[in-house]
């Protein structure tokens, strides 16, 4: 992908392409999933703290890991599989800079309509529970933190769950503006500046935003101000 956007295109076969577009759409997946996990691990810390180490224990930590894996390759096998029994009599060039769904599935000449289907109705629960899911684990965290008497524990509480909450509004909020939103009327270079924010900003600024609650990290971002 930085090879094509540095160099201005990039050759590359029909299976790499299919390759390409399984492993994005199955890493968009998992971090729908892995996202709701982690707001689970922060309910049970922040409303049942003296139950956490006895519920979060090694077994339930392998099994909240591994089936967002699962759960995002496999069932995005129902979009992907079907595009290699389609014929493609058009124009071979993508107009985008990776093997998203949409572009590829322009250029075929087959009936791509009941995969557009299957990638709909698999796709909306994949994005809406997982994102409902950390809706109601939020409501009831700040409805714990409201419970706590003094300013300096509500803040402290709060500061746990914030890195995660970021990461979960621009995440989420890419991913509706590139797949949820219409694109009937939007340019071909919006749909891909959309999609440039939702594969490199959202990831640029993941390390970034959970490293703010590094000790360490703000004692050098201090020293790099006070400097």
């Amino acid at each position: 992908m930085l090879d094509a956007i540095l160099f201005g295109g990039k050759k590359m076969s029909f299976i790499a392409c299919i390759t390409q577009l399984y492993f994005f759409s199955g890493s968009t997946f998992t971090e729908c999933f892995l996202l709701s996990v982690m707001s689970y691990d922060r309910y049970l810390a922040i409303c049942n703290p003296l139950r956490y180490s006895s519920i979060m224990d090694f077994k339930l930590q392998i099994c909240l890991s591994l089936w967002p894996w699962l759960v995002g390759l496999t069932v995005n096998l129902s979009g992907v599989l079907p595009i290699l029994n389609f014929f493609f009599c058009y124009d071979n060039i993508i107009d985008h800079f990776f093997c998203d769904i949409s572009p590829v599935l322009k250029l075929s000449c087959s009936d791509t309509s009941l995969v557009e289907l299957e990638v709909f109705l698999f796709s909306m629960p994949l994005f809406i529970l997982p994102c409902g899911f950390i809706i109601v684990t939020y409501v009831y965290i700040f409805l714990t933190i409201l419970k706590i008497p003094s300013t300096t524990g509500k803040q402290k509480t709060f500061s746990t769950c914030s890195s995660h909450l970021i990461v979960v509004v621009t995440f989420y909020g890419t991913l509706i503006a590139k797949y949820m939103i219409p694109s009937v009327g939007h340019s071909s270079l919006i749909n891909k500046i959309v999609s440039l924010l939702h594969t490199l900003f959202t990831p640029l600024l993941n390390p970034i935003i959970y490293s703010l609650r590094n000790q360490d990290i703000k004692v050098a971002l201090k020293k790099m101000v006070g400097q």
